[in-house]
């Protein structure tokens, strides 16, 4: 996993999604977007939706806060996430997560798939295929 955080909160996030991480590129906002998108940006010679994750997690009110990008294979679409920071990568044994409880699993969209304790701290385990779902996908909608 590649642990970052976003609105205060630890995430992993599976490597087999990630494809880099980068400095924050120039953003094109976009009206009537979701709350939690911040516009798009070239990555790459591609267009590619950016999630600020603190939003995404249940941040309000506050600017985003990011110094990095995180860009993810979702599919077959690239979608590129804000973040306070990058951690680390780590092994996180299976045994050490759990589903969310029932009155969580709704949380955030349902982006993240489990909770757990690592380095005597909460990570939430992102479910990176939810940040884009699949009919949305195609016509570059984000959406939890």
């Amino acid at each position: 996993m590649l642990v970052v955080t976003g609105a205060g909160h630890r995430v992993g996030v599976p490597l087999a999604s990630v494809r880099e991480t980068m400095r924050p590129l120039p953003l094109e906002p976009l009206r009537d977007a979701p709350p939690f998108t911040l516009g798009l940006a070239v990555i790459r010679g591609v267009s590619v939706p950016v999630v600020d994750l603190g939003a995404l997690l249940g941040r309000v009110g506050a600017a985003p806060g990011f110094s990095r990008f995180v860009t993810l294979a979702v599919g077959d679409r690239l979608v590129a996430l804000a973040v306070e920071r990058v951690e680390t990568i780590t092994t996180v044994d299976g045994g050490e997560l759990a589903a969310l409880p029932p009155l969580f699993a709704r949380a955030a969209g349902g982006v993240v798939e489990a909770v757990g304790l690592h380095d005597a701290g909460l990570l939430l385990v992102l479910q990176a295929s939810r940040i884009l779902p699949g009919e949305s996908a195609a016509q570059g909608e984000v959406t939890p």
